[in-house]
């Protein structure tokens, strides 16, 4: 899977119920978890046991793919950010749901890939250690450009913060076109010009 090392494939089942066991989900967080999920499996574990060459970083020991089989496609993505919250490790997700895959991943926030056909899905392992190698799958599944001069962790703020300041130009503009009256039609474009020159 995602043409990983034959080595670092694995097997093993997360049944649910022991999920919610352990964790000690309510009722309806189960109900809600259980809507989006058919089933879930820790199918490859990155680490210098299962790939000798590759190194341990500061940070990271080992890098789990956990493969969830989706009932849906359009499933409420605060299910997976639950999943990263509750288990410890650095994982990286692979959600399935028929024949498409969207990889996703935990870095400061829920990053994910588009979806794509399952041959098309491939994890690309580049780095001298095991910090480096998360990081590049961070950029590579959220298609993150780093600009010169910035670390990682700072231009996956910006690039939110930008997307936040396209979303508002997005609804200005739709407001814009709506309106009837001249000076709120103005008033409007004002505040386009000005959120325009902060992302320009």
């Amino acid at each position: 899977m995602l043409g990983l090392p034959i080595a670092t494939e694995i097997s093993k089942s997360l049944p649910k119920k022991a999920i919610y066991a352990k964790f000690g989900l309510k009722p309806a967080q189960r109900d809600h978890f259980d809507e989006d999920v058919a089933k879930l499996a820790i199918v490859n574990i990155i680490s210098p046991t299962t790939i000798p060459a590759l190194p341990r970083g500061e940070q990271i020991e080992c890098i789990y793919i956990i493969d969830i089989l989706l009932k849906k496609q359009d499933y409420d993505p605060k299910n997976i950010h639950l999943l990263s919250k509750l288990i410890p490790q650095k994982l990286v997700f692979v959600l399935r749901f028929e024949n498409n895959v969207q990889l996703a991943i935990n870095h400061t926030k829920l990053i994910c890939s588009s979806w794509m056909g399952a041959s098309d899905a491939i994890l690309a392992l580049q780095g001298l250690n095991l910090d480096r190698v998360w990081e590049n799958i961070v950029i590579s599944i959220g298609d993150i450009q780093i600009e010169e001069g910035s670390t990682l962790e700072e231009q996956i703020q910006v690039d939110d913060a930008k997307a936040k300041i396209l979303k508002q130009i997005e609804q200005l503009e739709a407001k814009a076109r709506n309106e009837k009256q001249p000076r709120k039609k103005l008033q409007y474009f004002e505040e386009l010009k000005c959120l325009k020159s902060k992302i320009s």
